[in-house]
């Protein structure tokens, strides 16, 4: 797990851990409040399990930054987002896997609007000046992502123009 190499990077790491944990408990790739839902549940849980307050609302918050994958982040929610954004920067073989595992989650999707839609989403990332916050995430993914991402685009892009 990426968070066991990062952990000495959170300012807060239980809740760090925590929002990993519960970060897509809540997944259906129809719905549009996967997050919001996955927040919910978490709280419910920690509550229940006497987290406290402070505790309970952390982790709340950074299930939320996994929605819109900000830029703009306090140190916990960047390391959460670089564990979320890992994927991208795997090695080829398993970054085509994940793509293709994307693919079958939205196959209800026709490929008319799947394709530049998802060429779309992928170019969010790769136009940032830095997929990653953390130093240790741009050192050990950041090229390969930007590699994974221009190709996974490229391809995306084709087919949407052989439709």
């Amino acid at each position: 797990m990426e968070f066991n190499q990062a952990r000495h990077l959170a300012l807060k790491p239980n809740a760090v851990e925590l929002a990993l944990w519960f970060h897509d408990a809540v997944y259906d790739p129809k719905a549009a409040d996967n997050e919001e839902r996955s927040a919910a549940l978490a709280k419910r849980c920690l509550v229940e399990n006497a987290g406290s307050v402070a505790l309970v609302e952390k982790v709340v918050d950074l299930i939320m930054v996994t929605k819109h994958h900000g830029t703009n982040l306090d140190a916990d929610a960047g390391l959460m987002m670089d564990i979320d954004l890992s994927i991208l920067g795997r090695d080829e073989k398993r970054f085509l896997e994940y793509e293709s595992q994307i693919r079958e989650e939205y196959a209800w999707v026709p490929e008319k609007i799947f394709f530049p839609k998802r060429a779309e989403i992928l170019e969010g990332f790769i136009s940032r000046g830095q997929i990653y916050t953390t130093e240790l995430f741009r050192g050990k993914y950041e090229d390969q992502a930007r590699k994974n991402l221009a190709a996974s685009i490229r391809r995306l892009k084709q087919k949407a123009g052989n439709i």
